[in-house]
């Protein structure tokens, strides 16, 4: 059986918990009330989706998630506009993102359509944890597992798809912080023909120590190198960008490609995307392969202008030094505490983000 929205079955809390202040809310730390659940088997199809209270889940000690991660999951974010009505952010993109995980994965598909009317229906009921303020925000957290009990691997005949959501502050509380960055060619976080490309939940493990020692030498996050060519891949859980400026006058955005490696970042997307419909014919956007070593003689000419990562969580997050080899790679960061053209993507996205600004549909009313 294909997912049926109007089937949704809603049992609702009797026990609604407070809500938290916004100065305290802390990213990924406080849950609203209800969960979507939707049980998926080889057999039947999908089941009966549910809105329940949130619980815990009893899980076998064989079940094929706990031994072989078939898991995959989605991040992005409800927001309350000046009207009071919830909008979500080209959320078809993360569905799309989320059935080629899940192809990937040998985990079921599922119809987009549907599951986004069944998340509409799920922010309705969790209504009162959407924050106001610009930079507030209900961080949504769509995941799918492998429930098989078993220790044979294979394709999963048991699947769980389900919805959690997370009350959420601005990324920067007190405005940008630049980050600070150590080049990362003693580990590699994708390969190609891997599942760099697929927002799996074991692509994530595996970046946790080079981060750790990362945090050691005083740095914020990993930018991922690849190969003896020193290509740049992404930068901690984020896609990044780099700015430059030509001999000729021009100036150029360049982000790598989409190559198999890196993650298909909606943030990044809207960002290439706003760029080509809103900078000047002075600016060059383009997705290219570039290295750290051109980063490098770039930023010793004078000609590295700025640098940020793209997410879901912070949109941009300004870099203001890279740690390569033992050298430091200094970035501007010419609007204080980022560089201007990373000040104004994010002005531009938050601007769609909240309804106050109608760019190609990006932004949803909830219904």
């Amino acid at each position: 059986m294909s997912l049926d929205s109007t089937k949704l079955e809603i049992t609702t809390t009797e026990k609604p918990s407070p809500l938290e202040k916004k100065e305290d809310l802390k990213f990924g730390q406080s849950f609203t009330d209800h969960i979507l659940e939707i049980e998926w088997t080889k057999e039947n199809g999908w089941g009966i989706p549910t809105i329940k209270p949130y619980h815990n889940f009893q899980l076998d000690p064989a079940t094929s998630v706990l031994h072989y991660s078939f898991e995959l999951f989605e991040g992005l974010k409800a927001y309350r506009d000046s009207n009071g009505k919830i909008r979500t952010f080209r959320a078809d993109k993360n569905m799309e993102r989320m059935n080629r995980s899940a192809k990937r994965a040998s985990l079921p598909t599922f119809d987009s359509e549907e599951f986004l009317k069944l998340i509409d229906k799920f922010l309705i009921v969790e209504d009162r944890f959407v924050p106001t303020g610009k930079g507030y925000s209900l961080y949504i957290r769509p995941t799918l597992i492998g429930t098989s009990v078993g220790l044979g691997v294979s394709a999963p005949t048991k699947a769980l798809l389900y919805v959690i959501a997370s009350p959420v502050g601005p990324y920067f509380s007190a405005g940008f912080k630049p980050v600070s960055l150590e080049a990362t060619d003693y580990a590699v976080r994708a390969w190609p023909k891997g599942v760099g490309s697929y927002k799996l939940g074991a692509n994530y493990v595996s970046c946790i120590e080079p981060q750790v020692e990362a945090a050691k030498r005083g740095h914020s996050q990993n930018l991922w190198l690849f190969g003896e060519e020193g290509y740049i891949t992404e930068v901690g859980a984020m896609n990044v960008f780099f700015a430059f400026k030509n001999d000729d006058g021009t100036k150029e955005l360049v982000t790598p490609p989409l190559d198999g490696m890196i993650l298909p970042g909606v943030t990044r997307d809207s960002t290439l995307e706003l760029c080509k419909s809103k900078l000047g014919k002075e600016w060059l956007v383009n997705e290219r392969k570039l290295t750290i070593y051109e980063v490098k003689e770039r930023a010793n000419k004078g000609q590295l202008i700025e640098a940020f990562g793209t997410g879901t969580a912070a949109i941009v997050s300004p870099i203001d030094n890279i740690e390569f080899q033992n050298e430091i790679i200094k970035v501007p960061v010419d609007a204080g505490a980022s560089g201007e053209l990373t000040a104004q993507i994010c002005e531009w996205i938050q601007n769609i983000q909240y309804g106050e600004e109608e760019f190609k549909h990006w932004s949803k009313v909830a219904k």
